[in-house]
């Protein structure tokens, strides 16, 4: 089974400064504090969270400051963008995050 894209109609939607703490936010698999896995579950949470997983609203309580303020605002991004993330030019980063946070799910 592969992680599929939701289905929505096509937005209007643009990268702005606002969306730095999302391009910030890229998990990587060298981090062993546990943060890079609470992170790639945030993202793919939005993208697919029926068969990507969800994720805790507790696991912020394992992110730093700095990370954690990263995802409240991306939180708030997320509600005004009205978008899923591969219509916002982030398929190629999603894809890569479930190659390596969740192998069962590449196609």
């Amino acid at each position: 089974m592969s992680c599929r894209f939701r289905e929505e109609p096509a937005r209007p939607a643009s990268a702005t400064d606002s969306e730095r703490p999302l391009n910030g936010l890229s998990p990587s698999p060298r981090g062993g504090s546990g943060q890079c896995e609470r992170v790639a579950d945030l993202r793919l949470a939005w993208w697919n969270s029926a068969e990507c997983r969800h994720f805790d609203l507790p696991s912020l309580w394992g992110l730093g400051p700095h990370i954690a303020g990263d995802v409240v605002t991306v939180f708030g991004l997320i509600s005004q963008l009205c978008s899923y993330p591969d219509r916002l030019g982030y398929e190629v980063d999603f894809k890569d995050i479930i190659r390596v946070w969740r192998p069962d799910l590449a196609g």
